[in-house]
């Protein structure tokens, strides 16, 4: 564990929540990511997963960096984090708790402006709930918010969080599922960024291209993807 991941591991306080997304505590993100508590105590917490599409309809991807702790140099979505335990990122109003996390982390991870990410303009679409170990020692287990946001916005990707980003349509997302599944060019997908492929992303992507994905917002489902 390099410096930074290790002080993010030990300072970061994720929100523990039982499987209907009540809030029942907290834990370290240290904790909250050891396979041993997931199986042992199950501990769950409350993440996100930014979907970030420019006005050309592309989805903006990225490649997280070889120092993470997790699922390190695979591709996944725009942004896939945490709300924190701390009074901004537990309100549960309108999902503001969960968008300011969006916020934060997009600058933190992508270096992408408040500015050009306001928090109004997420649109959470849905929760699901999914385990997924990363190795022997690490896994997730997370009731996940899904976040879609339509913006050009510029980017600065922080080497700690992010080995590479790219813009995909949805001919070239097809093509990287193909080649995941292959084992081609090395190239390996985040389980929570597949569940959500498999599940809802192509669907949805027509909603994006319309300016119609307040047709397909379910947040009173939560969607058991074990």
């Amino acid at each position: 564990m390099d410096a930074v991941q290790r002080r993010l591991m030990f300072e970061d306080e994720c929100i523990l929540v039982d499987e209907q997304d009540n809030v029942v505590g907290h834990e370290s993100k240290y904790n909250c990511h050891l396979m041993e508590n997931i199986e042992s105590k199950n501990l769950l917490h409350r993440a996100f997963s930014v979907f970030l599409f420019n006005t050309k309809y592309e989805l903006l991807l990225q490649q997280r960096s070889a120092t993470k702790v997790t699922f390190p140099l695979v591709w996944t979505n725009t942004c896939c984090s945490h709300p924190l335990y701390r009074d901004s990122e537990l309100i549960q109003e309108n999902y503001l708790g969960v968008r300011n996390a969006a916020q934060r982390k997009l600058l933190d991870e992508l270096g992408i402006q408040a500015a050009d990410v306001p928090v109004d303009e997420f649109m959470p679409l849905g929760r699901m709930l999914y385990k997924a170990p990363s190795d022997g020692k690490w896994g997730e287990h997370e009731l996940d918010y899904l976040l879609f946001i339509i913006q050009d916005v510029n980017m600065q990707p922080n080497p700690d969080e992010v080995a590479d980003v790219k813009y995909v349509n949805r001919g070239q997302l097809k093509e990287l599922l193909r080649k995941a599944d292959a084992g081609e060019d090395g190239i390996k997908l985040s389980p929570w960024f597949r569940l959500v492929v498999d599940n809802f992303l192509l669907k949805w992507w027509d909603h994006v291209e319309k300016g119609t994905l307040q047709e397909v917002e379910d947040m009173k489902t939560i969607h058991k993807l074990l």
